[in-house]
C-alpha cells in the first residue's frame, strides 16, 4: 500500500443470483481484468468493501481518505482478517479531504476506469453540504479526465425513495438526520445532472455481516443489506459495461425479492437483437 500525505444509510423486487457456472455481477475477474478503480471515503466501512473487494478481483485501487489508518480489512468480506490493516501492492491510499479540489485531482493523477464515491460522516464533523461538495469535485475531475462510470452510494429514503424507507427511519429523517439527508438529495441532483454514466446506489439498513451474493433491487419497503453485498453491486456498476441500473437509483436490500440473473443479450438492454 502506497500513502500519499494530504489530507459510508444509510414489494416487488429483482436479485443478483449465480447460477451454476455463471457468476453474479462483479464476481468474475477474468472478465474484469485491468481495471482501476476510485473509491472516496476509502476508509468508510461500505467503501473499505468496495476497495478489498476490487483487490480481490485484481484490480488496482486509488482511495481517498481524511483517515488512511482506518483502512482496514472489512467484517463482512475479511473473515479471521478483519480490522487488519489493509495492504496491497495495488493499492494507493491518499490522505486528503474530498472537498478539496487539489487532493480530489491526486487520485486521477492515476488513469482511472471507474469511480466509487460512499462518503460518510457526522455532519458536525464535516460540515452539512461535504456529500455534495465533494461529489461535485468528483464529478469535475471525472469530466476533466474523460471518466464516465460513476456508483455514489446514498441511502433508502434519498431523493425519490422517501415512501420505500420504514416508518422509524422516516421520522429519524425528518428529525436527527434531516440536515444529512438534504445533503443526499442535493448529492443526488448533482449526480443526475453530471452527464455521467452513473448508478445512485440506495442501501436499506446497512450492515457488518458477511456477504449473501444476493442482491434485491427493491419497489417497496427495504430491509437491510450487508456492505459487502452493496459493494459488489457498486462494482458492477463501476465494472460491467452492460450493467442495467446506469442512469437509475436502485434501492438495494438482501431481504426478499425474486431471483435474477444476469442478463448479457441486447434485448436485456432495450436494443434491437
Amino acid at each position: 500500500m502506497k500513502i500519499v500525505s494530504i489530507i459510508s444509510l444509510i414489494g416487488a423486487a429483482t436479485a443478483f443470483v449465480s447460477e451454476p457456472g455463471q457468476r453474479s455481477v462483479a464476481q468474475n475477474s477474468a472478465l474484469y481484468a485491468g481495471k482501476t478503480i476510485a473509491v472516496f471515503g476509502a476508509s468508510g466501512l461500505t467503501a473499505q468493501e468496495c476497495v478489498y473487494q476490487a483487490l480481490k478481483d485484481g484490480d488496482k485501487v486509488v482511495g481517498l481518505t481524511r483517515n488512511p489508518s482506518k483502512l482496514v480489512i472489512p467484517k463482512g468480506s475479511g473473515g479471521a482478517d478483519a480490522d487488519k490493516p489493509l495492504s496491497d501492492p495495488n493499492l494507493t491510499v491518499i490522505g486528503g479531504d474530498v472537498t478539496n479540489p487539489a487532493d480530489v485531482a491526486k487520485v486521477f493523477e492515476t488513469p482511472i476506469d471507474g469511480v466509487i464515491v460512499a462518503l460518510g460522516g457526522k455532519t458536525s464533523d464535516v460540515g452539512d453540504t461535504m456529500l455534495t461538495d465533494g461529489t461535485n469535485n468528483i464529478i469535475s475531475a471525472m469530466k476533466e479526465k474523460g471518466v464516465k462510470r460513476l456508483a455514489v452510494v446514498t441511502s433508502i429514503g434519498a431523493g425519490d425513495s422517501k415512501d420505500q424507507a420504514p416508518f422509524a427511519f422516516k421520522l429519524l429523517m425528518m428529525t436527527v438526520m434531516k440536515k444529512i439527508f438534504n445533503d443526499k438529495n442535493n448529492q443526488e441532483k448533482a449526480v443526475e445532472a453530471s452527464g455521467l454514466e452513473y448508478c445512485i446506489v440506495r442501501p436499506g439498513g446497512l450492515t457488518v455481516d458477511p456477504p449473501t451474493g444476493v442482491i434485491n433491487v427493491i419497489d417497496g419497503e427495504a430491509g437491510s443489506i450487508p456492505r459487502a453485498d452493496v459493494a459488489q453491486f457498486c462494482l458492477g456498476a463501476v465494472k460491467d459495461d452492460d450493467f442495467q441500473y446506469i442512469g437509475k437509483c436502485p434501492c438495494i436490500s438482501s431481504v426478499g425479492g425474486t431471483s435474477w440473473t444476469k442478463d448479457r443479450s441486447k434485448a436485456a438492454r432495450g436494443e434491437m437483437a
